[in-house]
């Protein structure tokens, strides 16, 4: 067992690259890589009225209860050096936050509308509840005050340049980088939850981060204006987001 562990929260909206990151940092040798640890918690104590695939199943998976989590996976022992906690911001309902001051934090992000987009395909007429952007921005507030925020990637910043905005990333969380962080086999991984067959079939295709592909989304009025009302707080992280191409 190491004798110190650095513990690394990536806080994420869903529908985004999260999945891919946690695979490029399963790569890493020195690297353990933990899948939504409080999916569970978020289904039991959320607010949200959509039906998530699998719940039952993801419950009977994980602790329930958000402060366990907290203790035995979270905080809990590591045979490796670095934790990667792969979060969506959304599950961090109903808890202590205080944790959070203990672990390094990195927000991904991603532009509304293609978050949108893709969430309706699996679970329709998502709310801003099920989307994890506005909670983004204040949690954003809350770990700035903290000192404990270490970067904001954007999707598509990090699929324009992976390697130089890895590269940023790592420096911001002290670690090296490690060119094998790029690619990977595919296929699911024995960390995937039980919810990655309703998921995660497009990056059980991949070897590495796709090339961004400029698209346009056309969204009914419901989802439109949920975008619309979401579009501010991705546009102040993506101020401070890493950039493709800065050295």
């Amino acid at each position: 067992m190491p004798t110190s562990v650095q513990r690394i929260n990536a806080w994420s909206s869903p529908r985004n690259i999260s999945t891919a990151l946690m695979y490029a940092f399963r790569q890493r040798a020195d690297t353990t890589v933990v899948d939504e640890p409080l999916y569970a918690h978020f289904l039991k104590h959320g607010q949200t009225k959509v039906v998530h695939p699998g719940a039952s199943a993801i419950l009977g998976s994980q602790l329930n209860n958000g402060e366990e989590v907290v203790k035995q996976v979270l905080m809990g022992p590591s045979s490796t050096p670095v934790v990667f906690f792969k979060q969506m911001t959304h599950h961090l309902v109903d808890m202590d936050e205080s944790f959070l001051q203990h672990m390094d934090n990195i927000m991904l992000i991603r532009d509304p509308r293609a978050i949108i987009a893709s969430y309706a395909k699996v679970i329709p007429n998502p709310g801003i509840d099920d989307i994890g952007v506005e909670q983004q921005y204040y949690l954003f507030q809350k770990l700035q005050a903290m000192g404990t925020l270490r970067a904001v990637v954007d999707a598509r910043q990090l699929l324009l340049d992976p390697p130089g905005v890895l590269r940023q990333l790592c420096e911001r969380l002290g670690l090296a980088f490690d060119e094998g962080m790029l690619q990977w086999h595919p296929g699911p991984r024995p960390e995937d939850g039980v919810w990655a067959s309703y998921w995660y079939s497009r990056v059980h295709t991949s070897t590495g981060f796709q090339a961004y592909e400029e698209r346009t989304y056309e969204l009914p009025p419901k989802l439109e204006a949920l975008a619309k009302s979401c579009t501010p707080y991705y546009h102040t992280l993506f101020e401070v987001a890493l950039k493709a191409g800065s050295v």
